[in-house]
């Protein structure tokens, strides 16, 4: 008899398919994908690398029927737009870099996805993220996944407890290979299909067209300034940058220039050499940490400031209910506001923030 009825979120990729796979073996499982923006949101020229699209709807739907289990198209097309391509908008329009993948982890995954699974009357809810969630005491932790080359636990930093007890990982023990190889075996329709890369609303990478569009309003162009604040050209308006870009400037000089610092208020972009992007130290706000509610003195930890990023030794201090200081070793190249730094203790997520300016 099965001891747990799970919702899983399955996007239509492998992944999420070997997990719903995995699971149906020992529970109740219902899948469900979210619908999360609408063709009107988009560009015209969508490509396979980005997710839920309406073919990913269909390999999803199919995989589903290939176990018999249920599946639903849940709408969440207000939520997503409010909590993550607005606050995408708003990011970039102040200057900043943000990570809308991990709001959407935080506002629909394990927020609204978790609620509608409890009014369907699911236990759980369960992703093919490659992470793992253990037990440890009364307090439950977020550990990476152990293919370490494709472990996903930076976009999970923000998740609570409640979230943490109710949700399943069981992808996180796996290689992609395994789970390639699982998903061969069982004949799926996306055994072998790509992983998405690309942001779904900005499939063409084009953030700042997205952003016009969705404002409805062109980037005002502004100045490039030097950090002695010379005027040495015209940028196209603050939202075609970002800290530490070089490609695309516009600008001839005797040595390569670098975003230094974006001002949405003078509407100025500085720039300056590569040796200026590099700084010790950080501050972050909105935080969360897992093992523990607060932080009484400082932590040892090690710190990756984007996704990519190669994680660091630094000393952490927390200096208000709602944001810490974080000091490298050594350090570190275009930290940049509205990127996320999460933290780890080993292969321990210990928490995170947003980079303020």
């Amino acid at each position: 008899m099965f001891t747990k009825k799970i919702l899983i979120a399955m996007s239509g990729g492998v992944d999420s398919s070997v997990a719903a796979y995995l699971l149906q073996q020992k529970h109740e499982c219902v899948g469900a994908m979210m619908k999360l923006y609408t063709n009107d949101d988009l560009v015209p020229a969508l490509n396979s690398k980005t997710c839920c699209s309406l073919d990913d709807v269909e390999d999803a739907r199919q995989v589903a029927a290939s176990m018999h289990m249920p599946f639903y198209v849940l709408n969440f097309t207000d939520t997503f737009g409010e909590t993550v391509m607005d606050r995408f908008v708003d990011a970039y329009m102040n200057g900043k870099t943000p990570n809308p993948c991990i709001d959407c982890n935080r506002y629909l995954k394990f927020e609204r996805f978790l609620n509608r699974a409890t009014e369907l009357e699911c236990s759980h809810i369960a992703t093919g993220h490659y992470a793992r969630i253990v037990k440890n005491g009364d307090r439950y932790l977020l550990k990476t996944g152990l293919d370490i080359t494709k472990d996903q636990s930076y976009a999970l930093y923000t998740m609570t407890q409640q979230q943490l007890s109710r949700t399943l990982l069981p992808l996180g023990e796996l290689t992609k290979e395994e789970v390639r190889k699982i998903a061969e075996a069982q004949g799926f329709v996306n055994a072998k299909k790509r992983d998405s890369q690309d942001i779904c609303f900005a499939p063409d990478g084009d953030y700042a067209g997205f952003i016009e569009r969705h404002t409805n309003k062109k980037a005002t162009p502004g100045k490039f300034i030097t950090t002695a604040g010379q005027v040495i050209g015209e940028h196209k308006g603050v939202i075609h940058y970002t800290i530490g870009q070089r490609k695309g400037l516009g600008i001839s000089a005797p040595h390569p220039l670098f975003v230094l610092k974006l001002n949405p208020q003078e509407n100025t972009v500085t720039l300056g050499k590569s040796e200026e992007l590099f700084s010790k130290k950080l501050e972050a706000n909105d935080i969360n940490f897992i093992p523990f509610d607060k932080l009484d003195s400082s932590l040892r930890v090690q710190a990756k400031i984007r996704y990519s990023h190669k994680a660091e030794p630094a000393t952490l201090w927390q200096t208000g209910e709602n944001s810490f200081a974080l000091e490298f070793d050594t350090a570190q190249r275009a930290i940049t506001p509205g990127q996320a730094v999460v933290l780890y203790d080993d292969d321990v997520v210990v928490g995170g923030g947003t980079i303020m300016q």
